[in-house]
């Protein structure tokens, strides 16, 4: 899903719309994305092929608009966290894991919102 970086490299980009099936078709049709349904877990996630070095992605959620939400690789999300968090920013999600690795999301003032995403290694 992820695609491996170096450290503070943007390396994903995720929409979060309200209307996951018409997101799809219309960067379908505008660039020729193609969307993959990913089975992961619990559930399933939209993976975007954006035809470049970035990953992508689409999530359906109960959003008032469309938003794009870059990743950040770090090497310690923990400590990224706690560096945001004395830098002003809030976090609008806790650490999580997933099968790839850990996320979060803050809010950087006057900077938007940005997900801290930390890679797992082969080994774990």
């Amino acid at each position: 899903m992820m695609k491996r970086t170096s450290s503070n490299a943007v390396v994903h980009i995720e929409l979060h719309t309200h209307n996951l099936a018409r997101a799809c078709a219309h960067y379908r049709e505008l660039f020729g994305w193609r969307a993959e349904t990913i089975h992961a877990g619990r559930g399933s996630y939209q993976a975007l092929e954006l035809g470049g070095r970035i990953g992508g992605g689409v999530v359906e959620c109960d959003t008032s608009r469309p938003i794009w939400l870059p990743y950040v690789e770090v090497a310690d999300i923990g400590k990224a966290n706690e560096r945001a968090l004395r830098l002003g920013a809030s976090v609008l999600l806790e650490t999580r894991e997933g099968p790839a690795g850990w996320r979060s999301v803050v809010d950087v003032p006057a900077g938007g919102e940005l997900a801290l995403w930390q890679p797992k290694t082969p080994a774990e």
